[in-house]
């Protein structure tokens, strides 16, 4: 799986981190990004929720296959 944050779409409205704060965060700006080293999404069992919460769809998750 791969995780990533549009920061051209992103909003700053905080859904991933609120439903996923194990993946997702804020950066000094406010705008959603994942948390270093969680690209992957280990151990995100919300990752799924937190892009669907996303009121823009700014989060992307990818199945990586191989």
């Amino acid at each position: 799986m791969r995780i990533s944050v549009d920061r051209d779409v992103c909003i700053g409205a905080g859904q991933c981190a609120l439903v996923s704060p194990d993946v997702f965060t804020q950066d000094d700006d406010g705008f959603g990004t994942v948390v270093p080293g969680r690209e992957t999404g280990a151990g995100g069992p919300l990752v799924r929720e937190a892009a669907r919460a996303c009121p823009v769809g700014a989060v992307t998750v990818e199945e990586v296959t191989g």
